[in-house]
C-alpha cells in the first residue's frame, strides 16, 4: 500500500495548539495516487478544549463536529484499514500527540507508523521546503488548514522537491 518511493502523507486539525488539552478534530490523508480521505472527528466525551482562534483558522466549529463528526472508534478503524507502513507528517510533535490522543480514546493501536517528512528529505530539500510549499499553495489555489488539503499540499511539495511530475 505504501512504499518509500510513493509515501502517504497525513495531517491533523485540532481544537487548539495546547499540547496538554487539545484533541484532533479532523484527520486527512493523501495516498500515493493523490487520492485524499478525511474524517471530521466527533469529540470524545472527555475532550472539552476549544479555541476560537483555531476555529477561525480551520473554519470547523465544535457544533459542526458534534453534528457531522464520526465517532473516534470508527475513524481509527477506517484509518487502520486504509494505512500501513510509514506515514509522513510535517509537524511531528503535534501530529503524533493528536494521533496518540485519537487512538487512545478509541482504545486502539495504529497499524502504521507516523514519521516526520524530514526523514524523506536531504538538507537542501529541507531548506527549500517552505518556499516550495508556498508555491504549491499559490499555484493550486487550495484552501489550507483543512486536513486532506494540507496532506495533498505535503505530497505535492515533496514531489516537486523530488522532481516527480
Amino acid at each position: 500500500m505504501n512504499s518509500p518511493l510513493q509515501p502517504i502523507f497525513i495531517d491533523f486539525e485540532a481544537s487548539s495548539l495546547d499540547l496538554i488539552s487539545s484533541y484532533p478534530i479532523e484527520v486527512g490523508i493523501c495516498l500515493p495516487d493523490s487520492t485524499t480521505h478525511s474524517w471530521l472527528i466527533k469529540p470524545h466525551v472527555l475532550w472539552k478544549d476549544w479555541s476560537d482562534s483555531a476555529e477561525n483558522i480551520h473554519g470547523i466549529s465544535r457544533a459542526q463536529l458534534l453534528e457531522e463528526g464520526i465517532e473516534v472508534r470508527d475513524v481509527v478503524n477506517q484509518m487502520n484499514n486504509l494505512l500501513s507502513g510509514d506515514i509522513f507528517c510535517d509537524a511531528w510533535t503535534f501530529d503524533s500527540f493528536w494521533m496518540h490522543r485519537l487512538f487512545k480514546a478509541a482504545k486502539a493501536k495504529p497499524v502504521f507508523h507516523l514519521d516526520s517528512i524530514s526523514m524523506l528529505l536531504n538538507s537542501e530539500q529541507i531548506n527549500q521546503w517552505q518556499s516550495v510549499r508556498l508555491e504549491v499553495i499559490n499555484e493550486m489555489k487550495i484552501v489550507t488548514h483543512r486536513a486532506a488539503n494540507d496532506a495533498l499540499i505535503l505530497q505535492e511539495t515533496w514531489k516537486r522537491l523530488q522532481h516527480i511530475e
